[in-house]
């Protein structure tokens, strides 16, 4: 399901996923998804797809799919997925509107 502003990828990160998912042979499908734990009370997953399921809320952007659960979509609503290169290395980074704080690595949050 599309679901319009419910989660964003940027141009950035389509790149990234689509240079990687085309290395590994996969689709151009990214999926974010929340874990309890992390150094802030919850941690972002990423990892390739293979297909959406049923009930999972879709972003697409220049032919790249981002893939999020209804659960954890509940815990980042309105977010922005980007990639960012810096001098500390490349990640893939949630810009979370609902984060209340976070930690140094940016790979945690709380709400």
């Amino acid at each position: 399901m599309t679901e319009p502003a419910a989660i964003d990828i940027t141009t950035a990160a389509a790149a990234r996923v689509a240079a990687i998912a085309a290395k590994q042979g996969k689709p151009a499908m990214l999926r974010l998804s929340v874990d309890g734990g992390g150094c802030a009370g919850f941690q972002y997953v990423f990892g390739l797809a293979d297909a959406p399921a049923a009930d999972d809320i879709l972003a697409v952007r220049d032919g790249v799919t981002l893939v999020v659960d209804p659960v954890s979509l509940d815990l980042v609503r309105g977010a922005s997925v980007d990639y960012v290169e810096s001098l500390g290395g490349a990640a893939f980074k949630v810009e979370n509107p609902q984060a209340a704080s976070g930690c140094g690595c940016g790979s945690s949050f709380s709400i």
